[in-house]
């Protein structure tokens, strides 16, 4: 379920006129700019960046960037690109990390959207960057790193329910070697990660559970001692369920742990305001003993706090 509020139907020109009208004068109604744009979709927001444009014959999100400032703006902007675009600028802002690339983003957009989703993503990066995705992440890693995020990026999964348990039992048992063994050979690990449906990496992921009474991710999190083991601990958790995993980076992002924790925060509610951020609250509050508004607000301040708290539904 979505968090976002949204009106069914909107005017796109009075919408234009009075986010014109909040940018005039000495300084800008940022306000008006939270009420409307907070409380619109994302196909809405694009018929009111196309009003806009014809009317005052001026480039809508260049206009906005000069309004707005700080985390407020960079929120704002993310939120009214269409949604694909918006994925393609986080990828390349990800890999042009000014110290390593946040291969968390990179795993995220692979393994959480389906395969088409994925595809239009890929589109949108290579119209916006004038080169490919898969080129770009190839080009700023290395290693087995190089190797699983290239093929988790280029990946084209079968979306079908079909699980094959033998091979489950059989892939289970390859993981769990590979994991085990820590000699750096981890090719039937990135085999497996970047070639099986979705559906049946958990099937593969359940009977690794159940084989060895633990479960893969807890496996990796006691030697993940590298950028590789990491990735591979995030993409086994995007697949398995996306929704804990959306959960953990919020939390970790509220309480300051890791780089970009606000870059980290604004990703997830924009990103999933339309989608299943609904669920996201309610397991954040099962895990917290908290509403997630609530951590929000204590946090953050300014007009960058009443927009996400704006797109959290408030």
């Amino acid at each position: 379920m979505a968090t976002l509020v949204a009106p069914n139907e909107i005017s796109p020109l009075q919408d234009a006129e009075a986010l014109h009208k909040a940018f005039k004068g000495w300084g800008t109604d940022e306000k008006a700019v939270i009420t409307i744009l907070g409380h619109r979709n994302s196909s809405q927001i694009q018929l009111i960046k196309q009003a806009y444009e014809e009317v005052y014959e001026e480039n809508f999100i260049k206009r906005l960037e000069s309004e707005l400032s700080g985390d407020f703006e960079r929120a704002v902007y993310r939120w009214v690109l269409e949604p694909t675009d918006r994925d393609a600028v986080l990828a390349n802002v990800a890999i042009r990390s000014s110290k390593n690339v946040d291969y968390n983003v990179i795993v995220e957009i692979a393994c959480v959207y389906s395969s088409e989703e994925l595809l239009a993503v890929r589109r949108a990066y290579q119209y916006r960057n004038k080169h490919s995705l898969e080129e770009d992440v190839a080009a700023n890693t290395s290693g087995c790193l190089r190797q699983l995020l290239v093929g988790l990026v280029s990946s084209y999964r079968y979306e079908g329910d079909e699980i094959n348990a033998r091979l489950a039992q059989t892939e289970a048992n390859i993981l769990h070697d590979a994991l085990k063994s820590k000699n750096g050979n981890y090719e039937e690990v990135i085999r497996i990660l970047t070639t099986r449906s979705k559906t049946q990496l958990v099937a593969t992921f359940n009977r690794y559970r159940d084989d060895h009474a633990t479960s893969i991710t807890k496996k990796l999190l006691d030697g993940a001692s590298d950028d590789f083991l990491r990735a591979v601990h995030t993409a086994i958790r995007c697949i398995n369920d996306h929704k804990k995993y959306y959960e953990k980076v919020m939390r970790n992002a509220i309480k300051r742990i890791g780089n970009n924790y606000e870059d980290a925060l604004t990703r997830v509610i924009v990103t999933r305001a339309e989608k299943d951020l609904q669920e996201i609250k309610d397991l954040y509050y099962k895990r917290n003993s908290e509403n997630l508004e609530h951590s929000v607000a204590k946090e953050l301040s300014g007009d960058y706090k009443k927009f996400l708290l704006t797109l959290l539904g408030n």
